[in-house]
C-alpha cells in the first residue's frame, strides 16, 4: 500500500464520522457545516481562478450548490445519504478500478481517468446504492422513483455521471491553473473542491429535477 493511499484511508476514517455527525444532526448543525465547507471551497476557487468573471460565476454557483444541498437534506435524511453514497462510491469505484485495470485514458484534461475507472464508478455506485436502499427499506427516492423500478438504476446512472462530469470540470480548471490539487487541507485528498467536486454538481441537478 503506497503512502498516498494510506493518507487517503486515514483522512477518510477521520472525515466520514465528522461529516455524518453534522448530516444526521441536520438543522443548525448542518447549516454550520455547510457554511464551513462553502467558505473553504470559495477560498480555493478564488485562489485557483484568475479571471474576475470566473471568480464571480464560481461563487454564485457554489451558493446555489450549497443551498441545493441543504434543500435535499431537508427533504429527507435517507435520500440525502443515498445521494452521498452514490457520489462517494462513484469516486471510489473510479479510483479502485482505474488503479487495478488501468487501460485506455478517458480524457486529456484528467490524465488519471480511464475507461475502466469510469465503468467501475457506475458499477460500484449501483451495487452500493441497491444495498443501502434495500438495507434501510427505502421505497422511493426522488419524484416517486421506486427502487424496484428500472428508473432507479437510471437515476443512479445519472447521478454518477453528473458526479464524474463535475470531477472533470474541476480537473479542467486545475489543469489550466497548472495545479495538482485545489488545496492541501486533507492529507492524501488535496483540497475541499478535490473531495466534493462531484457533489457540488449533483445536488443542484437533483434540486432542479425535483422542482421541474
Amino acid at each position: 500500500m503506497n503512502k498516498e493511499l494510506q493518507k487517503r484511508i486515514l483522512s477518510s476514517l477521520i472525515l466520514i464520522p465528522i461529516a455524518l455527525f453534522f448530516i444526521i444532526k441536520g438543522s443548525t448543525f448542518f447549516i454550520l457545516f455547510l457554511l464551513i465547507l462553502f467558505l473553504i471551497s470559495s477560498s480555493e476557487w478564488l485562489n485557483m481562478t484568475k479571471k474576475l468573471e470566473l471568480k464571480l460565476l464560481g461563487i454564485f454557483f457554489l451558493i446555489f450548490s450549497f443551498y441545493s444541498t441543504f434543500y435535499i437534506r431537508e427533504a429527507g435524511l435517507m435520500s440525502f445519504l443515498l445521494v452521498m453514497i452514490i457520489c462517494i462510491t462513484t469516486d471510489l469505484g473510479g479510483y479502485i478500478f482505474g488503479k487495478l485495470f488501468k487501460g485506455p485514458k478517458l480524457i486529456k484534461i484528467s490524465p488519471n481517468k480511464t475507461y475502466s475507472g469510469m465503468l467501475g464508478s457506475f458499477l460500484l455506485s449501483i451495487v452500493a446504492s441497491y444495498l443501502f436502499a434495500t438495507m434501510y427499506d427505502l421505497i422511493s427516492t426522488f419524484n416517486n422513483i421506486y427502487i424496484g423500478n428500472f428508473e432507479f438504476i437510471i437515476l443512479i446512472f445519472i447521478i454518477s455521471s453528473i458526479s464524474q462530469i463535475g470531477d472533470l470540470i474541476i480537473s479542467y480548471f486545475k489543469r489550466i491553473s497548472k495545479i495538482k490539487n485545489t488545496g492541501k487541507i486533507f492529507p492524501g485528498h488535496g483540497g475541499m473542491l478535490d473531495r466534493i467536486d462531484g457533489m457540488i454538481f449533483v445536488f443542484p441537478s437533483l434540486y432542479l429535477l425535483d422542482k421541474f
